[in-house]
């Protein structure tokens, strides 16, 4: 489906679905749940993104256990895109895109953090004069996160709170 002329000024007007407000995004969220469930995914993003005059609406899917497949991400495309046809919930141009969120994806719920998880972490604050980590999480009590991580040869250890990160995403081992 194709639709002209999304920005950033139409993602947020709010509009009434049912006799309530409700912006476009938890509108969308809504109305493609049941696709999610059905096919046993997880939405991890709903956005719009402009590039010139171009628009997309991307959809970024992953399974429970984080990974993703091209046919289940084919599969929940199409039934997004008969959802859009037959409710037609937004009037601009754009493209659809289902898509993993990547095996970089960032963290965004830090309660998602695990042991074994490759991550790079960039912190609010310095530990022992360093901002940034790449290493394996070992261990998460409560609010602290411990990381292991190689500084040149040596393998190190950082410890700091959830409160301290800046950024978090998984990284690729090499």
């Amino acid at each position: 489906m194709y639709i002209k002329g999304v920005n950033k000024e139409c993602e947020s007007t709010p509009y009434v679905v049912l006799g309530r407000r409700m912006d476009r995004i938890e509108h969308l969220k809504e109305l493609f749940q049941p696709v999610f469930e059905r096919n046993s995914v997880i939405l991890y993003d709903l956005v719009f993104r402009t590039n010139g005059s171009e628009r997309t609406l991307e959809v970024s899917i992953m399974k429970e256990d984080g990974s993703m497949d091209l046919d289940t991400c084919a599969l929940v495309s199409e039934q997004i895109s008969e959802i859009l046809d037959q409710e037609d919930p937004i009037k601009e141009e754009y493209t659809l895109e289902v898509c993993s969120p990547g095996a970089e994806r960032e963290i965004k719920n830090l309660d998602e953090i695990k042991q074994g998880m490759y991550v790079y972490v960039r912190l609010k604050h310095p530990f022992k004069k360093m901002l940034e980590f790449t290493g394996e999480i070992l261990d998460v009590n409560e609010n602290i996160v411990h990381l292991s991580y190689r500084d040149k040869a040596a393998v190190r250890k950082a410890e700091f709170t959830k409160e301290d990160i800046d950024f978090i995403r998984l990284a690729v081992k090499f």
